[in-house]
């Protein structure tokens, strides 16, 4: 697989990444079996960039990669960790943002000792937590750095003027954000600043939740996942309306020799050098298909191809729920 650098100064990764919170039950029922399947299918693959979080099934994905780990030890060398920790519950129940110093370390203490290693390769910050300026929030993490628990630090679904702030504090290797072909506000403005400044742009969920694919996500199974069957794009009538207009994005994968996901993924590596998806999966066969989009080379004449069946703003409905928009921020 093409590689590509995460962060200016970070490691060599492979240019696609896998995003973990798969492990969980999020997106459908798991279990340590398929999930360590997936982790052979990696290493076979060229997959070396792991992103999870200390929440993603309440530390069940951190678990499910630390018990593979401890049966594989040489995976360790090959692949590099990514995990974030912020989101909480105050004592009433309710979801929470926490970016002080001492949250972070001992959310990161603990993702250490699930995953079973000393030190993460990088370790972000989940949500901006409104009380702590970019640059506190960053010096925060970057303490984690001169501790060695990680070796580099990132922020996640930021505002682009967020970043060059915290820049001035530490070093951002890494901002995480939704981008997709039908996820596409990075472009107005995050895009740009994480290339100027060097940073890497890790985009999850580069396959709109399953719109994307040659097999979007069933309404029988939406009625049992809760993230989902809340989201204002799998809700009707937007549903109905994204299954129709991406029909048109699966025939033209197919007219092109591919499949509709590895189509998403390469359209997000032509974004730029430092764009890497990271697709989530329990299916081995599927991560394939995200993954074949690190063989495909885009001319211009292919993207204007996608962008006349999926132009900018064709999705209906938001991507989050009033409820899901509570800690990202919003820039545009």
């Amino acid at each position: 697989m093409q590689k590509r650098k995460l962060g200016a100064d970070g490691p060599e990764i492979g240019a696609i990444g896998y995003g973990a919170m798969s492990f969980s039950d999020m997106y459908g029922p798991t279990n340590e079996a398929e999930s360590h399947a997936v982790l052979d299918a990696c290493r076979e693959l060229g997959v070396t960039h792991l992103d999870t979080a200390n929440i993603y099934g309440m530390g069940k994905s951190e678990n499910a990669i630390g018990t593979y780990l401890k049966a594989n030890p040489a995976a360790r060398d090959e692949f590099i960790i990514a995990t974030k920790a912020t989101i909480t519950r105050d004592s009433d129940g309710n979801r929470i943002f926490d970016n002080s110093a001492e949250h972070l370390e001992a959310e990161l203490d603990k993702s250490l000792q699930r995953l079973g290693v000393e030190c993460v390769d990088l370790f972000y910050a989940h949500r901006r937590d409104t009380r702590f300026t970019p640059e506190e929030t960053a010096t925060n993490l970057g303490r984690l750095v001169e501790k060695g628990k990680t070796r580099a630090i990132g922020l996640s679904e930021i505002a682009p003027s967020t970043l060059r702030r915290a820049m001035k504090a530490f070093p951002i290797a890494a901002v995480q954000s939704e981008y997709s072909l039908s996820t596409r506000f990075p472009d107005l403005g995050l895009v740009q600043a994480c290339a100027e400044l060097g940073v890497a742009m890790v985009a999850f969920s580069p396959v709109g939740r399953s719109l994307l694919t040659d097999n979007p996500i069933s309404r029988e199974a939406l009625a049992n996942l809760p993230f989902l069957g809340g989201n204002p794009r799998f809700m009707e009538p937007n549903l109905t309306e994204n299954l129709r207009l991406t029909e048109g994005f699966r025939k033209l994968a197919a007219e092109m020799g591919t499949t509709a996901a590895g189509l998403a993924n390469a359209w997000l590596l032509s974004r730029g050098p430092h764009v890497i998806p990271i697709p989530g999966t329990r299916s081995v066969s599927h991560l394939r298909e995200c993954i074949s989009g690190a063989d495909l080379t885009l001319s211009d004449a292919d993207l204007e191809r996608i962008e006349a069946v999926l132009p900018v703003g064709w999705a209906h409905g938001d991507r989050y729920s009033v409820d899901q928009w509570n800690g990202p921020e919003r820039y545009c």
